[in-house]
């Protein structure tokens, strides 16, 4: 991928993961728009220099908003990347727990499946582009406090293998980012040995620009969650990550 011309939409680029991924395409000389619901993070990138457009994920009319926004500025658009997500704690024990379980679902999942619907034709149309979706390190090795999160990236994972076979031949790629544990104001919280987010964005950059580009974005950090069940090391793996269930308030 030639990172220094390609114009880019960043759907979930207001903050974390996104939000850097915007700033690394700008800083190769990518024209980049950033796509989000928070209108202060929003305002702020803006005065960086950045376009901007409003769009939740969870609805189809805004994301069909956003993407003709985004077209009648840029009708050249070439790279569209699906970074909008949340993850929340589930206690499966608590029936409670489904609303946080529909919520990730909705976010990760089928917002994913949203953006990547509205935006298919345009890139087919062009003969060319590329889908950048964001699955994670969770999806290969489940992290029990967060069910929902990792079922909603294991789905990722397998939409976009479906995805770039059936987009095969029309010169639209899909190329699935799989993040570890980044240190991203969440996950800082979470897990104090989360890769510093200066230290993968430069990883994903430069793994991106590699001819041809990897289908999978694979950082040295997230290699152990992605072969942990080729390794064999998948079983122990999961039982030591079960020890977090302690976030759940369980002894």
């Amino acid at each position: 991928m030639d990172l220094s011309d390609r114009t880019v939409l960043v759907v979930g680029g207001t903050s974390g993961i996104g939000r850097e991924l915007a700033r690394r395409f700008a800083a190769a000389g990518s024209t980049v728009t950033v796509g989000g619901r928070n209108p202060r993070a929003l305002a702020e990138l803006a005065r960086e220099g950045f376009g901007t457009v409003a769009v939740d994920v969870t609805d189809g009319a805004s994301v069909a908003a956003a993407r003709d926004a985004v077209l009648a500025r840029h009708p050249g658009l070439d790279t569209v990347v699906t970074s909008s997500g949340v993850m929340l704690l589930e206690d499966l024990r608590d029936p409670a727990h489904f609303a946080a379980t529909a919520t990730t679902i909705d976010t990760n999942l089928l917002g994913t499946v949203r953006v990547v619907d509205a935006f298919t034709p345009h890139l087919i149309r062009r003969g060319g582009g590329t889908f950048v979706t964001v699955s994670s390190g969770i999806a290969f090795l489940p992290f029990p406090p967060m069910p929902g999160y990792a079922a909603s990236k294991a789905a990722v994972h397998a939409y976009s293998e479906a995805l770039r076979a059936q987009l095969d031949g029309t010169g639209v790629d899909v190329v699935e980012l799989v993040p570890p544990a980044v240190a991203t104001a969440g996950q800082q919280a979470v897990n104090p040995h989360a890769l510093p987010l200066d230290d993968f964005a430069t990883e994903v950059m430069d793994l991106l620009a590699q001819d041809p580009t990897p289908r999978e974005i694979l950082v040295r950090g997230v290699l152990g969650h992605r072969w942990a069940e080729r390794d064999g090391t998948y079983d122990e793996l999961v039982v030591q990550r079960s020890r977090a269930l302690s976030l759940l308030g369980r002894d």
